[in-house]
């Protein structure tokens, strides 16, 4: 069985829809939800979910080691970012090396790196009148939003469409991809049919 840890810094609906896309799952066990925020709504529902959580500061991740070191104690095999804001630190790319996947809400390499997350990318969306965006799930490296791309669906801006219509669009992606996605890295299964 693999054993994932799920890191999320806000709300957690794309942690609460991969911990549900596993559960009773025999290859998969979703072990912990880790976050920087201890007032994140993600707390909240990993504990409805029966699922371990627990919050390290800022500082903590910045460093990596006391975080590397609950993720070596749970014998973690992969990690999963669900809206996590921290960038990952070295210590651990180096342990988990193409063992960490992320979730862009855009296509990438547009509207990607440092700042560009939730509103802030389809705000730019909108503004560069991109007329397609969507999704990128892809490994961690130590740049932002530029390790390998496994996965990429697409969905439509349409005209006079506001920033929360798109991010409704790619919300719907995140939630129907995003776990089978991580099926295929972890247990082989097949990559799901692109949009």
């Amino acid at each position: 069985m693999k054993r994932i840890a799920i890191l999320a810094s806000g709300n957690g609906s794309n942690a609460e829809n991969i911990a549900r896309y596993f559960s009773g799952n025999r290859s998969v066990d979703i072990v912990f939800i880790c976050s920087n925020n201890p007032r994140a709504r993600v707390h909240e529902r990993a504990a409805r979910l029966g699922i371990p959580s627990m919050t390290f500061s800022n500082a903590d991740f910045a460093d990596g080691t006391a975080v590397l070191k609950k993720l070596s104690e749970a014998a973690i095999d992969f990690i999963v970012l669900a809206g996590f804001m921290n960038k990952i630190p070295d210590v651990i790319l180096q342990a988990y090396p193409e063992r960490i996947l992320n979730i862009h809400p855009a296509l990438l390499p547009r509207h990607g790196g440092k700042g560009m997350y939730g509103m802030h990318v389809h705000e730019a969306v909108i503004a560069a009148g991109d007329t397609v965006t969507g999704i990128t799930i892809h490994y961690i490296n130590s740049c932002y939003d530029e390790g390998r791309i496994v996965f990429q669906a697409q969905c439509p801006v349409l005209p006079g469409d506001s920033a929360l219509e798109v991010a409704t669009r790619v919300h719907a992606l995140e939630y129907a991809y995003y776990p089978q996605v991580i099926e295929h890295v972890v247990c082989g299964s097949p990559l799901p049919d692109q949009a």
